[in-house]
């Protein structure tokens, strides 16, 4: 089971860490994604380098057994919103990038829709509570948001960003 204060660690660096191409692209995608640090990147790829191995692995499968084990991992990542349908196949899976991942980040959808003025804004307001999911406040701006939940991103009902926003809509 493990100790509660040591948590099974969620990322890998790169195998090459001091490689230019590869210190360029972290940094581009760290600026774009308005990240804290490398390592919320290194969560992502790490996360999508198990998926895509997950699918590879049943690639190897014979064809019966590979369509019943590869409907649950499909099925995961269309309610996840990284698939754009729930009839995907693997290749499409090993099609997906870090970019896909980093889309679904609570960060990039606070910004996408509107509710913060930047990326980094959008994660100021995450930390301070003012984001919720339906009415559930969420404070983790890596938090991958699910199909279901997109359309319940908004504010804290009691955030003054709230009332502030309720007060626009009403005299509009």
């Amino acid at each position: 089971m493990g100790d509660p204060k040591k948590p099974r660690k969620k990322w890998e660096g790169p195998s090459h860490p001091w490689r230019k191409d590869v210190l360029q692209q972290e940094l581009e995608l760290v600026g774009r994604y308005g990240l804290r640090n490398k390592r919320e990147l290194w969560i992502a790829r790490t996360f999508l380098r198990r998926m895509r191995a997950k699918a590879r692995a049943l690639l190897a499968l014979p064809e019966g057994e590979r369509e019943a084990r590869a409907r649950p991992l499909i099925n995961r990542l269309y309610r996840l919103g990284l698939l754009q349908s729930p009839e995907a196949s693997l290749s499409d899976i090993l099609r997906l990038t870090v970019e896909d991942v980093l889309e679904r980040r609570l960060q990039t959808i606070v910004y996408r829709k509107g509710l913060a003025r930047s990326l980094y804004h959008a994660r100021q307001l995450i930390v301070h509570g003012h984001i919720a999911i339906g009415n559930r406040r969420v404070r983790s701006p890596g938090y991958l948001v699910s199909r279901d939940e997109e359309p319940l991103v908004g504010y804290y009902p009691l955030s003054p960003y709230a009332s502030g926003s309720s007060a626009a809509a009403d005299t509009a």
